[in-house]
């Protein structure tokens, strides 16, 4: 059973699936977009706000957590077992930590994760609070990602590095393509399903 028109969701587009097996945490704070599936075993924190673009995809056993704010751009794909962080504990600032002690004893900070446009993130990644993934990056299995990462670029590793160029012209031109077929004149998406 497909969850999503059960959740109160700020905004939900057409074509949107969640699997019933994911976990969807303050979904008043969610933006969703047209064409998006959240699958099985997801665990989705809406913290302080997260927008959701379309044709987004988040694979089995992803988590986003944190309590910041997450902006996953369009045609953004994350790979199964990503853990994607708004925000954590200071580890280094002599502050107590975990979920178990108040507030007031715990360096918690939130801050602001950007997945841009056409964006992939490969499985079991690490991404820390306060970066920006640019538009079309990709990054590879396994990476952390501390930093700002180049648009149109593969990263790899340990921290997240440059590798190679992604082929930004042939990617755009498939958008395009794909948009001419599922928006009419007006840019009201008409649902299809391509799968």
């Amino acid at each position: 059973m497909n969850q999503a028109a059960q959740l109160p969701f700020a905004r939900r587009g057409q074509d949107v699936t969640i699997w019933p097996l994911a976990k969807v945490i303050n979904p008043g704070a969610i933006t969703i977009g047209d064409s998006v599936i959240v699958d099985d075993f997801v665990l989705l924190d809406g913290g302080a706000r997260t927008t959701i673009g379309s044709f987004v995809h988040i694979a089995m056993h992803a988590s986003i957590a944190g309590g910041g704010e997450l902006v996953l751009e369009d045609f953004v794909g994350l790979s199964g077992g990503v853990r994607l962080y708004t925000g954590n504990d200071d580890y280094g600032g002599g502050w107590l930590t975990g979920p178990t002690v108040p507030a007031k004893y715990r360096g918690v900070r939130r801050g602001r994760v950007v997945v841009g446009k056409h964006a992939i993130v490969g499985a079991n990644t690490v991404i820390l609070p306060d970066v920006v993934i640019g538009e079309g990056a990709a990054v590879g299995a396994n990476a952390v990602v501390t930093r700002d990462l180049a648009p149109w670029t593969i990263h790899v590793g340990a921290p997240a590095r440059p590798l190679r160029e992604r082929p930004r012209e042939r990617i755009l031109e498939l958008e395009a393509a794909l948009r001419r077929e599922l928006y009419d004149a007006a840019g009201c998406y008409i649902a299809k399903d391509l799968r």
